[in-house]
């Protein structure tokens, strides 16, 4: 294959797939103009999202939806589009637009409820008491946000949330809105549709009612089988950070809570797409839940409301920080072919087309490799117009270059997605939270990792005192940045690994210099770069036949340093990824301006 061919013109599969809001009365003409210019622009996939704007003649699963849906995925079809289905109108996922609760009350969510000793009210169910207080199985008062206007959040039309704990509720919401589309749209099941999006499930639903905990129906006997004690009697120590022993209880019980929305939730979600022959994509709910994305057959996580942002210290400080190295991970990690990012959402009009190149640039030299705008509006009239803005497509003042930006995000979506990374440095998370002050000093000096969570390390790994192995990946060094992560499964699976000196535990007394030493004595340094740079980001793919190392310039100033690399760089060459051209210059001289990538192709030997 010639790389630098295809890298011009990669396969279409590996385009944006933007959220489309249908947010207005809906028009076959309109429908067709706007995806043709979708493809002329060259985005030849979306996303079709129900949003708020859309008119009440146009009932969520019902026979209009279903008309308009087959148009659009028919149309898809003749243009040789890819689509991805959304799973709910409009999110969190679960609800079926409240179909789900109003086919049963008892799938609404629940919690459990502390409160003062009394009678027990409506809907109220015992579960445990002390002198002092009830516990008692109530509804949290959840809802989603819903697609027609007086449905938002605090308005009395939001559709109830649905109980993600049960099995049942569960099965409801696969039946009426999963097994209907397949109904309607079955022929193009695993063709021009290639995937469903779940969007951030929320166990307690929006807006749910203050100082509660999530529950579900005979929730508190499956708490004693998977924890072997009954938690009934450290109810209190739930409810009270001060209490004795607050901490183990707290993390035990969220830990359960955990296991049961992947038992009831997510493998049955994600069984139903491998029997339908669509991928299952989206995101959960918080930035750290890799614990889950074992699930997705394309792993994801979405930047929005500016929690990553251009030039900020939240870009490699904070929770949302890892968010992109979550996805990948985990696409590694369980030998998956794509992880994804919903990127751009509430960043507001004022977001700039430097900002959305940054923040591309931000998501693939992580690992990211599918890309979902949030979003192209259908209609910006009115009240729409501040819907989770911006428009990042047709509506923006980029449009009518947007082709430049839409092949750069599909050449660099191939080339991620179709290499091999290089990295032989794991960094220790939980299920569902991943550290990042060892993260930003990796990050800061050129030092590449994965996450891997415990789940993963326990399940997966084959450890041995060299290395621990999984999938394709095989690491020589793990950091541990917190206590909280050694769980007592973990550091017995580690034992070999740890005896061999390869663990590097990071606590408050060692400084960035002291974790970088350590890890010069386990493992060599891919990149070399003088003077230091430490907004220069970077990852090493292989290919048949060659290593691409792919940089990106994260902050204000020009990055001007001499470069050394492991590969072979004697006949290497410079790509210019957004225009799609060689370049001369030397292999071990890298001048990088902001809001830029370069790629180092280096031939094998």
């Amino acid at each position: 294959m010639d790389l630098f061919k295809t890298f011009l013109d990669p396969p279409r599969k590996y385009t944006l797939m933007p959220f489309w809001f249908l947010n207005d009365d809906l028009k076959e003409d309109e429908l067709q103009r706007q995806i043709d210019d979708f493809y002329a622009h060259g985005v030849y996939g979306f996303t079709p999202h129900c949003r708020i704007g859309l008119p009440e003649s146009i009932q969520f699963l019902g026979d209009r939806y279903f008309h308009f849906m087959r148009f659009i995925v028919g149309h898809a079809a003749k243009k040789g589009m890819q689509v991805i289905l959304y799973d709910e109108a409009m999110y969190p996922s679960g609800s079926a637009s409240g179909k789900v609760v109003a086919a049963n009350p008892r799938n609404a969510t629940r919690c459990l409820k502390r409160r003062p000793k009394g009678p027990l009210k409506e809907d109220e169910h015992l579960v445990a008491e002390d002198d002092k207080w009830l516990y008692v199985n109530a509804k949290s008062h959840g809802h989603i946000r819903g697609i027609h206007f007086g449905e938002d959040d605090g308005e009395p039309g939001a559709p109830p949330s649905g109980d993600l704990l049960s099995p049942e509720s569960v099965a409801t919401f696969l039946h009426v809105d999963h097994d209907k589309h397949y109904e309607e749209l079955k022929e193009y099941f695993g063709k021009t549709i290639i995937g469903v999006f779940t969007d951030e499930p929320d166990v307690l639903g929006r807006g749910h009612i203050k100082g509660v905990l999530p529950w579900t129906w005979g929730f508190e006997d499956y708490l004693k089988k998977k924890l072997g004690y009954d938690m009934r009697p450290h109810f209190a120590a739930l409810f009270d950070d001060k209490a004795d022993q607050h901490d183990r209880y707290m993390n035990d019980f969220h830990a359960t809570v955990n296991k049961r929305l992947q038992e009831t939730f997510y493998k049955p979600y994600s069984e139903w797409c491998a029997n339908h022959g669509v991928a299952l994509t989206g995101h959960p709910a918080l930035p750290g839940d890799i614990g889950v994305e074992k699930y997705f057959t394309w792993p994801g996580q979405d930047i929005v409301w500016r929690w990553v942002e251009p030039f900020n210290k939240n870009a490699i400080e904070g929770d949302q920080s890892t968010q992109a190295k979550c996805s990948s991970s985990a696409q590694h990690h369980y030998g998956r072919t794509r992880n994804l990012n919903e990127c751009f959402g509430a960043f507001g009009w004022n977001l700039t087309y430097d900002e959305t190149r940054w923040i591309a640039n931000w998501l693939f030299v992580r690992g990211v490799n599918l890309m979902v705008p949030h979003a192209f509006f259908y209609s910006i009239r009115g009240k729409r117009h501040d819907e989770r803005p911006p428009d990042v497509g047709p509506h923006n003042v980029w449009w009518d270059t947007y082709k430049t930006y839409a092949d750069y995000c599909r050449r660099m979506c191939w080339l991620v997605a179709e290499g091999h990374q290089v990295c032989d440095i794991a960094i220790l998370g939980s299920p569902t939270k991943l550290p990042w002050r060892a993260a930003k000093v990796l990050f800061q000096n050129q030092r590449d990792f994965n996450y891997l969570d415990t789940d993963t390390l326990e399940q997966r790994c084959t450890v041995t005192a060299d290395s621990i192995s999984v999938e394709k990946m095989r690491y020589s060094a793990l950091i541990v940045d917190g206590r909280e992560y050694a769980t007592r499964k973990a550091i017995e699976t580690l034992q070999p690994f740890a005896e061999a000196g390869r663990i590097i535990k990071l606590d408050e007394h060692m400084d960035d210099d002291a974790l970088l030493q350590s890890l010069n004595g386990l493992t060599g340094r891919d990149v070399v770069v003088r003077p230091a740079a430490k907004d220069l980001r970077f990852c090493h793919l292989t290919f048949d036949g060659a290593d691409i190392y792919v940089f990106s310039n994260e902050g204000k100033e020009i990055i001007d340093v001499k470069l050394k690399v492991t590969a072979n760089t004697d006949k290497a060459a410079w790509w210019h990824a957004e225009k799609g051209k060689r370049l001369d210059g030397s292999p071990d001289r890298l001048q990088l301006p902001p809001i830029e990538t370069r790629l180092l192709y280096c031939p094998k030997a």
